[in-house]
Formats: C-alpha cells, structure tokens, sequence
C-alpha cells in the first residue's frame, strides 16, 4: 500500500477558490472530551495539525463551538500565518451551554457574531467556508428561526466580504434546494459513514450539482476501530461482529487497517466526497491519511456497500 502525501486523496477544487485534498481533518478531537474544554497536552494537539499540513492536507473542519474556542485557538497557535493553499471550514448556528449542551443559535445576530468569533479566533479576514448547522439529519432540534432567514445571513455576511464560500450541515434535499435558490452552496456536511447511509439523497443531489459532499464522523465517530467497548453505542453507530470480520478480512488482505479500509471505501462511493476524520494521535492521523494509497477491488467495495 502506498500514499501521496502531496495531495492526500487528490485534489478537489471548491468552486472558484483553491484545490482541497479529499482527505482532511476534523478538529472536533482536539479538545478535551466531548469537545469541551482544553486537552490535556496542548502541545501534542498542535503537533498533529502540523503534522498534517506537513503530510499535504489542505482541509481542516473546525467550528468556535468545539471547546467552545478551544479547537479554533489551537489552530491559530499551531499554523498562523496560515500557507496560502489552506481551506479552513467552519460551522455556526449551534453554542454550548454550562451543561456542555448543543443549542440551536440561528437568529441573524447570534450568526453574526459567531462568524465574526471565528474571524477573531482564527485570525482571518475572511473564512474560507462556513456551514449553516441546520440539524436536520437529528443530531439537534431544529432552530426556530425559519432556515432562509439564517442562510440569508450569511449569503449577507458572503457579500460583506467576510465569507468566501457558503456551506450546509445536517442538512435535507428540500433544504439543500431552497439555499440554492438564495446563493451558491459550495459544500454540504452531514453524517454519513460505512454503516449509515441516511444521507445518500444528499450526496445524490450534491453529485448532480457538483457541490461538495463532506461527510462527519467518517468512522462513526471512532467506533469502527478494533478494541473499543461499543456496548453504550447509539444505534447504527457501532459494527455487529459480521460487520467486523468482513471489515477484518478485507483490511488483513490489503495490510491495512479498518480506518484505512473504511476511508478508501468512502473515497470511492464519489467524485465529489471529502473525508475529514480526526483524532488527537499523530499516529491515527498518519494512518488515516495513508488510507488514500489503498485501492479497493470492486469485490471489496461490493462486499462493504452490504454492511450497511
């Protein structure tokens, strides 16, 4: 098995800005548990986003609700003055509560000023790529706001200069379709892994309109890895013991792991997919990236569209 790390997975172009690799980060690990607070080694969570510029990822996902601010100060701390080939997405419309909680927080002045904390935080004058955080896939309650007037912000926000590309999360077909009407959607993020595939009319439209299809959790969150107690896992989220051995028996024929396995499948399933897994580990990050040198035969891919 071999990896490019110039261009992890190639290289996708997001709409008129610069080239991506398919293979990003997410940063939502990089804080403390339950993305909140700070980690326990700062120093070591920035020596994995140096790392992974290092190794030829250009897409980094974060959001100023991770921690809340934690993710994006490491950021900062670890890569500014950013290199010019660097796309960084962020998501707003959600804000953490004392109870570590999730709450909708769409009006256009709760936007507003959580773009401008990413701006702040971040250190640019513009963010590459902000989400709308929608919660239609069921991870949220859905905001009271009507979802046009929270997308219309930020097409506002995008004509003030300080957004170049605009972005949904969590989000339907129909919503998908409306946010066109007001304004290019350059990338979609919504949960979507080996053994779920709730989201695949999404990525359908998003096929059909050349919008970039990002989807969260890429390894369920972590529980597609061999050795973790699953047991407290919601549904869908964790492999049955089928589900592992067929994972098993097609990573232990290519030298792989399930990570890499599980990434090269979900390269493979379109053109316009992004994989950003993250994790706090600069060996996780090291094998996550050189899953884009694994070539699954089309038995493989066969065998792993039934896992779902």
């Amino acid at each position: 098995m071999t990896s490019d790390h110039a261009a992890p997975g190639g290289l996708l172009p997001l709409s008129d800005g610069p080239a991506v690799s398919r293979l990003g980060f997410g940063a939502m690990q990089l804080p403390g548990a339950g993305a909140w607070g700070p980690p326990e080694d700062p120093a070591a969570a920035r020596a994995v986003l140096r790392r992974a510029v290092e190794l030829g990822v250009t897409h980094i996902d974060t959001s100023d609700f991770y921690g809340p601010h934690v993710a994006n100060d490491l950021i900062r701390e670890a890569l500014h003055p950013y290199p010019d080939n660097l796309v960084i997405a962020t998501k707003v419309g959600v804000v953490r509560d004392e109870w570590r909680g999730w709450n909708p927080a769409a009006t256009p002045a709760e936007l507003r000023e959580q773009v401008e904390e990413n701006l702040s935080r971040l250190g640019r004058a513009r963010l590459d790529l902000v989400y709308l955080r929608v919660g239609g896939d069921g991870l949220l309650f859905p905001d009271e706001t009507p979802f046009l007037e929270s997308f219309a912000t930020l097409v506002e926000l995008r004509e003030r200069g300080l957004i170049r590309h605009l972005g949904l999360s969590g989000a339907t077909t129909a919503q998908l379709a409306e946010a066109r009407e007001l304004a290019a959607v350059a990338a979609v993020q919504n949960r979507f892994h080996l053994l779920d595939r709730g989201s695949s009319d999404v990525l359908a439209a998003c096929e059909e309109h050349g919008i970039a299809f990002v989807p969260y959790f890429p390894l369920s969150a972590g529980m597609l890895r061999p050795g973790l107690d699953t047991s407290q896992a919601p549904p869908g989220m964790a492999p049955t013991r089928e589900q592992e051995l067929t994972l098993d028996d097609v990573a232990g024929r290519h030298g792989a792991s399930r990570a890499q396995v599980i990434l090269a499948w979900l390269l493979s399933r379109s053109p316009v997919t992004f994989a950003i897994p993250g994790t706090s580990s600069v060996a996780h990050l090291e094998e996550n990236v050189a899953a884009t040198g694994l070539r699954l035969t089309e038995d493989d891919i066969a065998r792993l569209d039934k896992l779902a």
